[in-house]
């Protein structure tokens, strides 16, 4: 067991295992990031899961002054379908990632902001966490266990 990794000496040699496999568990944080967006998105366009489809999407855009609301009812559930579909997957990893980040930005500041910090009370804690973890991606990319590396491909 080494007990560098890269330049750095490890002060715990027993766990350069342990950060060996780092890039393993990006990948999962990517999948899971991703993937966890496309219910949401399903929600939006199709009216899966309890969610209202496009028109109940509208209609709650409209509610919060979000306007055009259909269309951007539209973009978000693309956004959150496809952009997290790639983004699980590691396709086109930056373009992705930076579509769910936005429409969890949008999220955050449109709809969560205004009731406080916690979940428990629809705050933004849930989504902003969320955003961050899309934004790491926008700056990270897929690593070699994404579609990205198999094209020979940094997005």
């Amino acid at each position: 067991m080494s007990d560098t990794t890269s330049s750095q000496k490890l002060i715990v040699p027993a766990f350069g295992g342990l950060y060996a496999a780092s890039p393993f568990f990006e990948a999962v944080l990517r999948f899971v990031v991703g993937f966890w967006l496309v219910p949401h998105g399903a929600q939006k366009l199709f009216g899966l899961f309890g969610g209202g489809g496009i028109e109940g999407t509208a209609g709650f855009f409209a509610q919060i002054g979000l306007q055009p609301a259909v269309l951007l009812a539209t973009l978000a559930g693309l956004g959150e379908f496809f952009g997290g579909l790639f983004l699980a997957i590691g396709l086109l990893t930056r373009p992705a990632a930076l579509v769910a980040a936005f429409v969890l930005l949008v999220a955050t500041l449109s709809v969560h902001i205004g009731n406080g910090f916690f979940m428990a009370s629809g705050g933004f804690e849930y989504a902003s966490l969320w955003f961050f973890a899309a934004l790491y991606f926008v700056f990270k990319g897929g690593n070699e266990y994404s579609v990205d590396a198999k094209l020979g491909r940094a997005f």
